[in-house]
């Protein structure tokens, strides 16, 4: 969720009047009549019919009933000026002419004119009013002219199991956009659009095939495998086993940036000496040189390949570096207890720090924030694979300043880095080109050997300073990738992506950030970042957070296991409600829909099987790096509920070993978290008490000691 949290608050407002409701149901080619046969009907039957094969649209108009952090002014007939006023803006239509039905091809299409870009459109079928029958799109440009915009329901309307009675558009997450619109209307997809719909269904069908090439190569046996790979400080270190009596066997190096299941060609192959042995060892250098650059092969997989005619076949997965030899050795830190802060910065109210005992803390490291393409007055130059970056040394002076406040109360920190998609330099290179601009953060470009090098570059960067033994800059422990990878379009966007091809880039992206880390600090671990979402997804553009983990461990088994561990989201089910022990969507299986602090204990159980350890042997690390609760208001009752909520939570991080760390977020009371109270403190701008302690602080303070702070609460 973050601190740009957009919430999923239920319609305020469903049409109530049902003046048309089932009287009839558009189905494309005519109209089913329902009901009594009376002049009334028939009346609107002919005007209905008129709208849908006459001029073959229906005029939309916007209610002012229902409308979200917006200001509503009807400029027109058929316009309307739209300003937003908070981070959760949206308005209904009027109800609609007919209901839709799950037979609809319908196009809702307007223009419109905004001065300042907004960053996601969203749009939901009225009823149910819910993230599974609701669309996500790209944003509004922004623009000085009347620009068209369309949206093809088609897709969602085939998930509608009611009538659907009115439509709501939601219009980004920023307060103070200006948006005029008019033209508001549904209609019949045009030519062009059933060309594009033709061409995006064909695309499916081969990315389908795609992925169907992928899960083989995920669960084939192979005759032969690479049972080790070390990286010493010169060397790559290699050993195998073969199948029997094989001929023209060779070795193979596969950039991480390439899909192993697609491969015909390799850039560097070298025969196997067979000498009768299944067994074999091959050291190779570390650094070689290509196109004018030296180039590092810690980022390369290999494999055996056999030689068949004039074509290579793959003879064994891919296998990544199982061993890093490191260049510092720094002491092993752990959180001295579970009790940490979300969102560390050097200009919070650094005093809890202490008053609190807090022993972990997440620090938001924005990879676009300090990444630069080319030298400015105040940036730090620095090589990697034979090309220069540059740092901006400003965002480097706060970080190392949060750091260094941790690293004096020895805080283990977890950096969560994130990126964005830019049209021009770093971002443009770093972040994945599939990438749609209505996400909040990108998925890195781990596609292409020139976006997985800009990548790895920063990674590189940040590990290199933040692991010197000399502690100049303060220190990062681990590495949580990226945000809530199960709301992927929201936090991590790679476009439109199977949960398998989503994990593909996910996994190569954490394996990066692993080898790059071991380099310098032999202890650092990599975590899957995932929110509540568990064994089922709520809508089009998330994943299953059991599914991932499922895929991931598949990739892990395939081309070697690392040690990576699970930051988990564990919010109540309604963020607004602080009272999760009246959860729903949650049971004590591996089915439950969510896992909340109701349920925490399920994925406790999910990392003590023995399927999902660390080379069968270790479980996996929990750090919960991100929840809270809300107080609805300031008012006694409800900051008590908040309160009571954190109490109930601590009994069972406390009973749980393999949860490592408990980092409450948020620290402060944010007004750009969709109306949420979840901070430990109020506003830094509240009128009567700024940044003022409320009872939750309290009960946090004596979470760890003799005795929790009581607080009353009903169950």
């Amino acid at each position: 969720m973050m601190d740009h949290y957009t919430s999923n608050i239920d319609c305020h407002t469903q049409n109530e009047n049902g003046t048309l409701k089932e009287l009839f149901r558009v189905n494309g080619r005519g109209l089913e009549l329902m009901g009594c046969i009376k002049v009334l009907i028939i009346f609107f039957f002919v005007v209905c019919l008129a709208l849908l094969s006459g001029a073959e649209t229906i005029p939309l108009q916007i209610s002012t009933n229902g409308a979200n952090d917006v200001a509503l002014k009807q400029t027109a007939p058929d316009g309307y000026e739209i300003t937003t006023t908070d981070s959760d803006p949206f308005v209904h239509t009027a109800p609609l002419p007919q209901p839709l039905t799950s037979k609809n091809e319908l196009i809702l299409s307007f223009e419109y004119i905004t001065p300042a870009a907004i960053d996601g459109l969203q749009l939901f079928l009225v009823p149910p009013c819910d993230e599974k029958h609701s669309l996500q799109a790209t944003g509004l440009q922004a623009t000085q002219t009347w620009t068209s915009r369309s949206l093809d329901l088609q897709d969602i309307l085939q998930e509608a199991t009611q009538d659907v009675t009115s439509l709501r558009l939601d219009f980004g997450n920023q307060p103070g956009r200006v948006i005029q619109i008019r033209s508001l209307q549904l209609r019949m997809p045009n030519e062009a659009e059933l060309a594009a719909k033709k061409q995006q269904q064909l695309h499916r069908e081969q990315q389908q095939q795609v992925e169907n090439r992928l899960r083989n190569y995920l669960t084939r046996t192979f005759p032969c495998q690479i049972n080790r790979v070390k990286i010493t400080e010169r060397q790559t270190i290699l050993e195998g086993t073969l199948e029997r009596h094989a001929k023209d066997l060779f070795l193979v190096e596969i950039p991480l940036s390439a899909q192993v299941s697609e491969l015909k060609d390799f850039s560097f192959s070298q025969p196997i000496p067979l000498n009768g042995k299944r067994q074999f060892s091959l050291s190779l250098d570390r650094f070689y040189q290509h196109e004018g650059r030296t180039w590092d092969r810690l980022l390369s997989r290999w494999a055996v390949v056999q030689k068949v005619g004039g074509n290579f076949e793959l003879r064994s997965p891919a296998r990544c570096a199982d061993e890093v030899t490191s260049q510092w050795h720094p002491k092993e830190e752990k959180p001295r207890n579970k009790k940490g802060i979300g969102g560390l910065w050097w200009n919070r109210p650094i005093s809890d720090l202490d008053d609190l005992n807090i022993s972990s803390a997440t620090v938001n490291i924005s990879l676009n924030g300090f990444m630069r393409t080319s030298n400015g007055a105040e940036c730090l130059a620095f090589d990697f694979s034979g090309r220069t970056w540059y740092a901006d040394t400003h965002y480097l002076e706060h970080l190392d300043r949060t750091l260094l406040e941790a690293a004096k109360r020895h805080i283990v920190v977890s950096a969560i880095i994130l990126l964005n998609s830019s049209p021009s330099g770093w971002g443009k290179l770093a972040a994945h080109p599939d990438a749609d601009p209505a996400g909040i953060y990108a998925m890195p470009n781990v596609s292409s050997e020139e976006g997985l090098q800009a990548y790895a570059a920063a990674l590189n960067f940040l590990a290199h300073r933040y692991s010197d033994p000399t502690g100049n800059h303060g220190r990062i422990h681990h590495w949580i990738m990226h945000n809530e990878i199960n709301a992927a379009w929201d936090w991590t966007n790679a476009g439109e992506k199977t949960a398998l091809q989503y994990m593909e880039l996910y996994y190569k992206s954490m394996r990066t950030a692993d080898l790059i880390a071991h380099q310098y600090d032999p202890h650092a671990k990599v975590f899957i970042s995932l929110a509540q979402f568990w064994a089922s997804a709520p809508g089009k553009h998330y994943y299953a957070g059991k599914e991932l983990l499922e895929d991931l461990l598949q990739f892990s088994h395939a081309e070697g296991d690392f040690n990576w561990g699970i930051a988990f989201h564990p919010y109540p089910s309604d963020l607004f409600n602080p009272r999760t022990w009246e959860d729903k969507d949650t049971t004590d299986g591996f089915d439950s829909p969510k896992i909340t602090p109701r349920n925490l204990e399920v994925l406790d159980h999910w990392v003590q099987q023995r399927q999902t350890f660390y080379l069968g042997k270790h479980p996996r690390s929990i750090q919960l790096t991100e929840q809270g609760f809300n107080s609805r208001d300031y008012s006694a009752k409800s900051l008590a509920d908040q309160a009571a909520a954190m109490a109930y939570t601590w009994k069972k991080v406390e009973a749980l070993k393999s949860i490592e760390a408990f980092d409450y977020h948020n620290w402060v009371d944010n007004r750009h978290e969709g109306g949420l109270h979840i901070g430990l403190r109020k506003f830094d701008d509240d009128k009567n008490d700024p940044l003022g302690r409320k009872p939750i602080w309290f009960t946090y303070q004596s979470l760890g000691t003799n005795g929790v702070r009581s607080v009353n609460k009903s169950r």
